[in-house]
């Protein structure tokens, strides 16, 4: 009995001490979180400056300056189809002062390279949307096509002659055409181009006839009558061009395509850490600023919750994989 008491005394003692351990351990996430951000923080963008992408990281950051009494630094880490930044974030400390600007590429790249180094949703914790923009699908005048319908008509009866430009294989307007060519059932052949701007003005020159472009940049020549337009990608209208329909309204069913960003952290990251830089996005999300800014640029604030923001990019990597099967992409 004596042993038994004492083995049972020592389990007592082995319990009380891991009860401790994990208080202690709590208690410490819990300071860490109170003192947060207790030096400067970074957004990493994976992209070159003057991108898309570019200036909702510096709204945020300017606003979370402010906010959080520390300095924000927005640093461009461009390469690798976003891959080189992504990864400098999944390495970083996981304590909330390296934030990544997540884009749409952040969930197709495993489907579309063959090593990818991170998993999108395992190895990072979203910490809430930023924001959504549309492209436009637009046709060179010289294309003697007035609508989806039209497009999609003539491109059934002679499949592969017409093409589209993108910036790049695995580039946002690169999926949004072949999500084109997957619900509309066509053939369109796909010319990649190192960037949007090179990809943009051989399409106003009339050497690619179709374009899923930026809304900002493609509305310009449209209004200039160097592009026509034929539907926007998203679900919705764009508030920029009210006048041109959806391309679901226009005939595809089903069709919603546009690129997205969000921001993530390193998956152990403590969740009061996240709490904290949620609270502060989400309030420069939703400033007034901060929507005029973005709605200049076609782009829609999204403000969310971590768990809503980590559903969402799940979601879209299943998404984007069952595309990329089914119409046999590939970039490497």
């Amino acid at each position: 009995m004596k042993n038994v008491r004492t083995c049972h005394l020592a389990t007592l003692v082995v319990m009380g001490t891991a009860a401790v351990v994990t208080l202690a351990g709590w208690s410490g996430v819990a300071q860490a979180a109170e003192a947060f951000p207790s030096r400067p923080l970074r957004i990493v963008v994976p992209y070159a400056p003057g991108g898309s992408t570019d200036p909702i990281a510096r709204l945020v950051g300017q606003q979370l300056t402010e906010t959080l009494k520390q300095p924000v630094v927005v640093e461009n880490r461009a390469g690798g189809g976003t891959m080189i930044g992504t990864e400098l974030v999944q390495k970083s400390p996981a304590d909330g002062y390296t934030m990544l600007l997540a884009s749409s590429s952040h969930a197709v790249n495993p489907a579309l390279y063959k090593k990818v180094n991170y998993d999108p949703v395992k190895d990072f914790q979203a910490v809430s949307l930023a924001m959504s923009f549309p492209l436009l699908l637009t046709v060179n005048p010289n294309v003697p096509v007035n609508s989806v319908k039209e497009l999609v008509a003539q491109s059934q009866a002679s499949p592969g002659k017409f093409a589209y430009a993108s910036g790049g294989n695995g580039a946002a307007n690169h999926l949004a055409g072949e999500m084109f060519k997957a619900l509309a059932n066509v053939d369109l052949l796909h010319v990649p181009y190192k960037g949007g701007g090179p990809a943009l003005a051989d399409h106003l020159g009339g050497q690619v006839p179709l374009m899923f472009g930026s809304i900002v940049q493609s509305l310009q020549q449209v209004k200039a009558g160097k592009l026509r337009a034929l539907g926007v990608s998203g679900g919705t209208r764009s508030p920029l061009s009210p006048d041109i329909p959806t391309i679901g309204e226009a005939g595809v069913a089903g069709y919603n395509v546009t690129s997205w960003n969000a921001f993530v952290v390193p998956a152990a990251t403590p969740a009061p850490v996240v709490a904290a830089l949620n609270v502060e996005i989400v309030r420069a999300l939703r400033l007034p600023a901060t929507r005029e800014s973005l709605a200049s640029q076609g782009a829609e604030p999204m403000p969310s919750s971590p768990k809503e923001a980590q559903d969402f990019i799940a979601a879209e990597v299943v998404r984007w994989a069952k595309l990329v099967e089914k119409q046999h992409i590939h970039v490497d």
